[in-house]
């Protein structure tokens, strides 16, 4: 299991250097699975819109599926090198997945050695408990699960700065083993 996290994924230098120096190969060759946020929809998954998005960043286009939350069976049993979830509201894109039934797919592929990148909300949605972030993200109406994928016990706090602090060190005094990410800063999970 390699779990890239981060705030800021590849929009600053210091995290897309982290991402290119822990991918199994060059950027240009990892067939990817790329998961988008809360605000995705079909027609922006088959309009290309990720896809030239994966470009911009390095990806090759050809080497790219993007899951559609409306039919996520074309993105189960991939071979695949790298998944990628990137910022949104962590709940919401947490509770698209559930919903789609692909949390499970998710934990499949990470456990099977494919490398996870996760900015922001990515980074959330793999920890345990990820009740705190509802200081930052709205639960979307109904969702009472706060909870992530559970691959580290870690609680991420991203976009940390000094007046997140005393949210930090609560979470520190009731015992969670916290971790704050500035959006300079990545943790590499292996």
């Amino acid at each position: 299991m390699k779990l890239i996290l981060s705030s800021c994924d590849f929009r600053n230098e210091h995290s897309r250097q982290v991402i290119l120096e822990n991918l199994p190969k060059p950027l240009s060759e990892c067939h990817l699975l790329f998961i988008p946020n809360e605000k995705a929809t079909s027609d922006k998954v088959t309009g290309g819109k990720y896809h030239a998005r994966m470009a911009e960043l390095g990806f090759d286009p050809a080497l790219v599926r993007v899951l559609d939350y409306a039919d996520p069976a074309p993105s189960v049993g991939l071979d695949i090198d790298v998944l990628y979830i990137s910022g949104g509201n962590t709940f919401a894109t947490l509770d698209r997945i559930r919903r789609c039934g692909f949390d499970r797919e998710i934990i499949r592929y990470i456990r099977s050695g494919v490398t996870y990148i996760g900015g922001s909300a990515g980074a959330h949605i793999v920890c345990g408990d990820i009740s705190h972030v509802a200081k930052y993200d709205t639960p979307p109406m109904g969702m009472t699960e706060l909870c992530g994928l559970g691959l580290t016990d870690l609680t991420l706090l991203c976009h940390f700065t000094p007046a997140r602090g005393g949210h930090f060190d609560e979470l520190t005094a009731a015992g969670r083993h916290a971790v704050a990410l500035t959006d300079e800063q990545s943790i590499l999970i292996t």
